[in-house]
Protein backbone atom coordinates (compact mmCIF):
# COMPACT_ATOMS: atom_id res chain seq x y z
CA UNK A 1 0.00 0.00 0.00
CA UNK A 2 1.21 3.24 -0.80
CA UNK A 3 -0.46 5.21 2.11
CA UNK A 4 1.48 6.06 4.84
CA UNK A 5 0.65 4.62 8.88
CA UNK A 6 -1.12 6.31 10.62
CA UNK A 7 1.51 7.69 12.71
CA UNK A 8 3.25 9.76 9.71
CA UNK A 9 -0.34 11.21 9.03
CA UNK A 10 -0.22 12.71 12.26
CA UNK A 11 3.41 14.22 11.58
CA UNK A 12 2.11 15.29 8.71
CA UNK A 13 -0.89 16.93 9.64
CA UNK A 14 0.88 18.48 12.69
CA UNK A 15 3.82 20.09 9.91
CA UNK A 16 1.01 21.41 7.91
CA UNK A 17 -0.40 22.93 11.01
CA UNK A 18 2.30 24.79 12.13
CA UNK A 19 3.36 25.74 8.57
CA UNK A 20 -0.23 27.54 8.18
CA UNK A 21 0.39 28.89 11.31
CA UNK A 22 4.03 30.34 10.72
CA UNK A 23 2.52 31.86 7.36
CA UNK A 24 -0.27 33.04 9.05
CA UNK A 25 1.89 34.58 11.75
CA UNK A 26 4.79 35.80 9.32
CA UNK A 27 1.81 38.08 7.05
CA UNK A 28 0.59 39.34 10.31
CA UNK A 29 3.94 40.72 10.97
CA UNK A 30 4.74 42.07 7.60
CA UNK A 31 1.16 44.57 8.00
CA UNK A 32 2.24 45.24 11.22
CA UNK A 33 4.25 48.59 11.19
CA UNK A 34 6.48 49.63 13.70
CA UNK A 35 7.68 53.35 13.81
CA UNK A 36 10.72 54.53 15.78
CA UNK A 37 10.02 57.01 19.04
CA UNK A 38 12.97 58.95 20.63
CA UNK A 39 11.68 59.74 24.47
CA UNK A 40 13.92 61.68 26.67
CA UNK A 41 13.70 60.81 30.29
CA UNK A 42 15.01 60.79 33.58
CA UNK A 43 18.17 58.52 34.08
CA UNK A 44 17.06 57.19 37.08
CA UNK A 45 13.62 56.53 36.14
CA UNK A 46 14.81 54.55 32.73
CA UNK A 47 17.00 51.62 34.97
CA UNK A 48 14.14 51.57 36.97
CA UNK A 49 11.27 50.74 33.92
CA UNK A 50 14.27 48.79 32.33
CA UNK A 51 14.49 46.68 35.59
CA UNK A 52 10.71 46.17 35.54
CA UNK A 53 10.85 44.83 31.88
CA UNK A 54 13.33 42.73 32.29
CA UNK A 55 11.23 41.02 35.21
CA UNK A 56 7.65 41.15 33.62
CA UNK A 57 9.63 39.60 30.47
CA UNK A 58 9.00 42.12 28.37
CA UNK A 59 10.44 45.21 26.67
CA UNK A 60 10.41 48.90 26.96
CA UNK A 61 8.79 49.76 23.61
CA UNK A 62 6.07 47.31 24.79
CA UNK A 63 5.30 48.86 27.91
CA UNK A 64 4.61 51.95 26.22
CA UNK A 65 3.15 50.70 23.23
CA UNK A 66 0.52 49.13 25.83
CA UNK A 67 0.29 52.30 27.71
CA UNK A 68 -0.30 53.68 24.57
CA UNK A 69 -2.87 52.05 23.42
CA UNK A 70 -4.36 51.81 26.69
CA UNK A 71 -5.05 55.68 26.55
CA UNK A 72 -5.99 56.24 22.94
CA UNK A 73 -8.58 53.38 22.65
CA UNK A 74 -12.37 53.90 22.82
CA UNK A 75 -13.75 52.70 26.47
CA UNK A 76 -17.09 50.91 25.98
CA UNK A 77 -19.37 51.75 28.50
CA UNK A 78 -20.20 49.23 30.58
CA UNK A 79 -23.19 49.03 32.52
CA UNK A 80 -24.21 47.46 36.06
CA UNK A 81 -25.57 44.30 34.16
CA UNK A 82 -22.16 43.76 32.14
CA UNK A 83 -20.16 44.09 35.35
CA UNK A 84 -22.57 42.07 37.66
CA UNK A 85 -22.81 39.24 35.17
CA UNK A 86 -18.79 39.31 34.96
CA UNK A 87 -18.17 38.93 38.57
CA UNK A 88 -17.70 35.35 40.16
CA UNK A 89 -20.90 33.29 40.99
CA UNK A 90 -20.63 32.88 44.67
CA UNK A 91 -20.28 28.96 45.72
CA UNK A 92 -23.45 28.66 48.37
CA UNK A 93 -24.83 25.45 49.69
CA UNK A 94 -28.27 24.29 48.40
CA UNK A 95 -31.31 25.76 50.14
CA UNK A 96 -29.84 28.45 52.12
CA UNK A 97 -32.02 31.15 52.86
CA UNK A 98 -30.29 34.50 52.33
CA UNK A 99 -33.31 37.01 53.14
CA UNK A 100 -34.02 34.88 56.23
CA UNK A 101 -29.97 34.71 56.98
CA UNK A 102 -29.33 38.69 56.85
CA UNK A 103 -32.54 39.75 58.79
CA UNK A 104 -31.59 37.02 61.64
CA UNK A 105 -28.30 38.59 61.66
CA UNK A 106 -29.51 41.96 61.42
CA UNK A 107 -31.79 41.44 64.33
CA UNK A 108 -28.86 40.41 66.57
CA UNK A 109 -26.77 43.17 65.46
CA UNK A 110 -29.84 45.59 66.24
CA UNK A 111 -31.44 44.18 68.34
CA UNK A 112 -35.12 43.72 66.49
Amino acid sequence: SCLPDKEHQEIGALFLFFFVMRINFNYAYIYSMKSRLNLTIDEKILDKVKYYAERHETSVSEMVETYFKSITEEKKEENIITIVDQLKKPDLPEGVDLKKQFYQEQSKKYGF
